[in-house]
């Protein structure tokens, strides 16, 4: 299996699933690569303190460092709450460490079920290039399919951990993941992989252009001009731009309508405490006080 990584210092998340072993296994051979094994434990299952242990077990093996957290979700806990809590902790890893960046196993079926999740949400254009390398994180197995990873575990002996929330079919990942793309032809993945591929080069060139008008506060005037379809698009890249994601077709709807239409003063909640304030010449973005 050929992945690239350039030599440096790095997190890397792992899980205790099949995914993240297979990479932390590759990795850990790399001339110049420094790792930093993260593992952090989301409290949604009862049984994942043994996928602690046997991610402690595997970082003292090949003699790398381990750091690990644990947050209390809970069995209810969404995906999105847990990618929050994730992340956090592995940029607070990063930024402990000194490490350029950090690396997840993310790989070419998850790809697939990102596209598709995007599009039920209804996220714009973004959504169907969403998941890729770039802002500090590195994803080198993105052009590597799932069978590809696996096979390579039974060929090198390695073991990993089941998590028994990937057959829950309460998450929509899930029921893609298990019900949809196994129907889908190798002929209808490589289509939409490549549709992927092209929308990342087309949206690096719509951001080029637009964006100097949201790095800061939108200008009223010029975002009232917009036709209504590209006045959504600019409230999800700007809300892109400033961190601020998990928000749907109808988040956008609202805030692009309340941009054209609402009195000044009047404030939009967006998502997990961000809000838009409507001014008289500006859209300004703000955090709720907790």
């Amino acid at each position: 299996m050929k992945i690239e990584v350039e030599p440096g210092k790095y997190v890397i998340a792992v899980s205790g699933g099949v995914d993240s072993i297979v990479l932390l296994d590759l990795l850990r051979m790399y001339p110049g690569v420094k790792l930093t094994v993260a593992h952090f434990d989301h409290g949604i299952r009862d049984d994942s303190h043994l996928d602690k242990r046997h991610v402690e077990r595997l970082a003292r093996r090949y003699k790398l460092p381990f750091v690990y957290d644990a947050g209390r979700l809970g069995p209810g806990a969404s995906e999105a709450d847990a990618r929050h809590a994730r992340y956090a902790f592995l940029k607070k890893v990063q930024a402990s460490t000194g490490a350029s960046a950090i690396i997840t196993a993310h790989h070419q079926d998850d790809v697939l079920e990102t596209a598709i999740i995007n599009l039920l949400r209804g996220t714009g254009r973004k959504g169907l290039s969403s998941l890729t390398s770039g802002e500090g994180i590195i994803r080198p197995l993105l052009d590597v399919p799932k069978t590809e990873i696996i096979d390579y575990a039974k060929r090198h002996g390695l073991a990993w951990r089941e998590d028994s929330t990937n057959q829950s079919q309460d998450y929509l990942r899930n029921r893609i993941r298990h019900e949809m793309l196994p129907s889908w032809s190798a002929r209808d993945k490589q289509s939409l992989l490549d549709t992927t591929k092209r929308m990342r080069a087309l949206n690096a060139q719509i951001d080029e252009a637009i964006g100097p008008n949201i790095q800061g506060d939108l200008e009223r005037s010029w975002f009232i001009l917009l036709p209504h379809l590209m006045s959504r698009e600019i409230i999800a890249s700007w809300l892109r731009y400033h961190s601020i994601r998990d928000f749907d077709r109808h988040t956008l709807e609202r805030l692009a309508i309340a941009g054209k239409t609402a009195e000044p003063g009047k404030v939009i909640d967006i998502v997990n405490g961000h809000r838009m304030r409507v001014g008289k010449r500006h859209l300004a973005l703000e955090t709720a006080e907790r």
